[in-house]
């Protein structure tokens, strides 16, 4: 498997039914355009569509951190960047972008994913194809720089 270093999406563009009163895309909807990203990027790890069905193991989001960097409206285009930052036996850790076809960057999500056992559901190990996957991307996405915006926290700086 060759692995996109890094992993980057398809265009997908702003929906009429995102836009708010203030004229730009509704802050709910970034968080989908990253989910619809990575659904195109889960099949290269195994998390396909077909996972839950036959193999009774999913992922969930544990936590999602959304940066907004600039408005997107109506008319735009974007296109997704993923990158795997870390994982261990049963979480994963990803880091997203959202450029635009200009070439200019609208946000930035981050997450940690939990692969779960649907049978409990419980956090549960992968299994060692799909570990091996993780591993495969992880070494792949290794040779990338670290994001700048990375592991930011949210807080209202003090002097």
């Amino acid at each position: 498997m060759t692995i996109p270093t890094p992993f980057v999406s398809s265009f997908m563009g702003v929906e009429p039914q995102w836009i708010d009163y203030n004229g730009h895309m509704n802050m709910a909807y970034y968080n989908v355009l990253f989910d619809r990203a990575a659904d195109e990027v889960y099949p290269l790890l195994g998390f396909g569509p077909d996972y839950i069905s036959t193999r009774k193991h999913t992922t969930y989001t544990a936590e999602f951190h959304i940066c907004y960097v600039r408005e997107l409206h109506l008319t735009d285009r974007v296109h997704c960047k993923f990158i795997l930052l870390d994982h261990d036996e049963k979480r994963f850790h990803t880091y997203q972008e959202l450029w635009h076809e200009d070439g200019w960057l609208a946000a930035t999500g981050e997450a940690l994913g939990l692969h779960i056992d649907t049978s409990g559901p419980r956090v549960a190990p992968f299994p060692p194809d799909i570990k091996a996957n993780l591993e495969a991307m992880q070494a792949a996405h290794d040779t990338l720089p670290r994001p700048e915006r990375a592991g930011r926290k949210i807080g209202i700086r003090r002097k």
